[in-house]
């Protein structure tokens, strides 16, 4: 693995705990994700596949926002009795297979009855060298914000799933099969280019404001550079507010003062706006108009 990331599984499943071997220099990084039906996944909307992909990339985005490489997986489930085995087969395939391609292994876990739906709970190890984590509180006024790929399709998607509208599955990649940019954050810490970085899991409004207010910030977005991604047989542009507050897309956030490329690793990077002085983050219209843009994305215990 580059710089040394990966150090590998010295015993995994089998015992009662796994053993991770982290080279000297080194500090582990440590995440841990839900993914719960009726909220991140509906089978009757997501193939069982797919909710084991997008379980295990919830935890890769997390470590690629730190800049990070993904050593182990540990995985707990509760399932529901009555829950078909093909159905857990299929959503273990589509985890190992992410696994496999992102050179995770699968370490551990536990498994328990669920009184209702499948509950899932993905705990990813990786690693960083010592004190080289790309944190959200490195945020300085001046530096410019950016953004890696489009937003908005998988929301998007989402929203025409609640609408009932025949989707075709093909058309949405981005939402069954989302990517967690892991090469890219690499890239970036390496390269000592990103002064804060997110995910955008729960869509680029809140995820902006959580490295505002750890970076003491604010923010001016012009809404005509984020870029949006386009979905349907049209290929449509999504609308704004997809692309401003609308989750899943777990591409990287990030500010900089230094020169960024148009792409890393033939993704496009798109520079959105600037970090300013004070707590507010403002929108900017095509005319310079300025407006209020306050966090609208998702959020448990609120409805």
């Amino acid at each position: 693995m580059p710089d040394g990331g990966n150090s590998g599984v010295k015993a995994g499943i089998g015992d009662d705990c796994s053993i991770l071997r982290i080279p000297a220099g080194r500090e582990l990084l440590v995440t841990t994700d839900y993914s719960l039906e009726g909220v991140h996944f509906r089978r009757e909307w997501h193939a069982a596949e797919v909710a084991g992909h997008r379980c295990l990339t919830r935890g890769l985005s997390d470590i690629a926002a730190m800049g990070g490489e993904p050593i182990a997986a540990f995985l707990s489930l509760a399932l529901p009795p009555k829950l078909p085995q093909r159905w857990v087969d299929g959503f273990m395939r589509g985890l190992l297979k992410l696994a496999g391609e992102s050179k995770v292994e699968l370490a551990g876990g536990d498994t328990a009855e669920s009184p209702g739906g499948v509950l899932a709970d993905i705990v990813v190890v990786g690693s960083v060298p010592k004190g080289k984590a790309v944190l959200r509180s490195g945020a300085r006024p001046g530096d410019r914000i950016y953004v890696t790929g489009e937003l908005g399709g998988a929301a998007a998607a989402l929203d025409l799933l609640f609408s009932k509208e025949r989707l075709d599955r093909d058309l949405f990649v981005r939402h069954f099969w989302p990517v967690a940019r892991v090469g890219i954050g690499r890239s970036l810490r390496q390269k000592g280019i990103a002064s804060s970085m997110i995910d955008i899991s729960d869509g680029l409004s809140p995820d902006l404001a959580h490295i505002c207010e750890q970076s003491g910030v604010g923010a001016e977005v012009r809404e005509d550079a984020v870029p949006r991604a386009r979905i349907g047989k049209a290929a449509r542009e999504v609308g704004l507010r997809f692309a401003l507050h609308g989750g899943d897309d777990y591409e990287l956030l990030f500010t900089s003062s230094k020169p960024v490329p148009r792409k890393i690793a033939e993704v496009k990077v798109t520079e959105i706006g600037r970090v300013i002085r004070g707590r507010k983050m403002i929108l900017l219209d095509a005319k310079g108009r300025r407006r209020a843009l306050r966090p609208a994305g998702w959020e448990h215990f609120k409805r």
